[in-house]
């Protein structure tokens, strides 16, 4: 997956003004309603602490409506896991926080760099994102604040991949983040849910489309996918959540969701 074969961006008049007035349309949706999170949050942090009754529906106000503006067709399948626990799903594109935050209020567990990406890193500390180094010095202080917050209720959304892909495969799962789950204070309470996310790419684009990874340009990649038309779409596949006790260790958890994840990729089958 090398970026030397990824076509140049190349946008006619037409697609940078589809471009523009998309991004303008987007950028007041999802600035305007993080101003009203953030007033919101100054209520709501004193009364309910760690615990957010009120703003995560406006997250999912954002991302439902971001794909309304971008055009991109959303379709989902299987049923929302409503036990407590984690989610973990496959990662392709930074389209992933809307695909995965429109239908479920989840929390992100992303990389401590991403904390101080411009608008991005200020979306996700608002959001509750849970930023992580990969530092096995750090494992065990990162183990407390994964059980803090999943014993506080949070669904923390995980994507084991430890990287995003062009989206045409599914990169074998990491362990090491499965290992909050075994704690003894959570390991027969928690569940877990795998998610199969499947981009779609507008018809007579190459399949990678929606695809973002390695070191391709964030603003590229972004005025690409806001001038496109048509549009393609997206497929989200929840499957059946599983209990954490119901596996040996970490290992073979992340080996079971993997493997569920995998399987409902068309575009990834057989390869990794």
């Amino acid at each position: 997956m090398g970026e030397d074969d990824v076509p140049p961006l190349e946008l006619t008049a037409l697609g940078y003004l589809r471009a523009v007035l998309r991004g303008l349309v987007l950028a007041v949706l999802v600035f305007g309603c993080l101003l009203i999170l953030l007033l919101l949050r100054l209520a709501e942090r004193p009364l309910h602490g760690v615990q957010r009754p009120w703003t995560p529906h406006i997250t999912q106000f954002v991302c439902r409506n971001a794909f309304r503006i971008l055009g991109i067709r959303y379709e989902s399948h299987g049923e929302r896991m409503t036990e407590p626990g984690a989610v973990v799903a496959n990662h392709s594109s930074w389209l992933d926080i809307f695909t995965l935050n429109a239908e479920k209020r989840v929390y992100f567990v992303a990389k401590a760099e991403v904390a101080s990406w411009p608008g991005i890193g200020w979306l996700a500390r608002a959001t509750g994102t849970v930023f992580i180094r990969r530092d096995a010095r750090e494992a065990a202080a990162q183990k407390q604040i994964f059980e803090e917050r999943l014993t506080a209720g949070h669904k923390l959304l995980f994507f084991p991949e430890g990287t995003s892909t062009d989206g045409l495969r599914v990169l074998p799962f990491k362990p090491t983040l499965f290992a909050a789950f075994f704690s003894d204070a959570l390991r027969d309470v928690l569940w877990v849910q795998p998610v199969t996310v499947v981009y779609h790419a507008p018809r007579g684009a190459e399949e990678r489309f929606y695809g973002w990874w390695g070191d391709m340009s964030f603003a590229s990649h972004l005025a690409k996918t806001l001038a496109a038309w048509p549009q393609g779409r997206v497929e989200v596949w929840w499957h059946k959540p599983v209990r954490v006790n119901a596996f040996k260790d970490r290992k073979a958890l992340a080996r079971h969701c993997e493997i569920a994840v995998r399987e409902a990729h068309p575009l990834a089958v057989g390869k990794s």
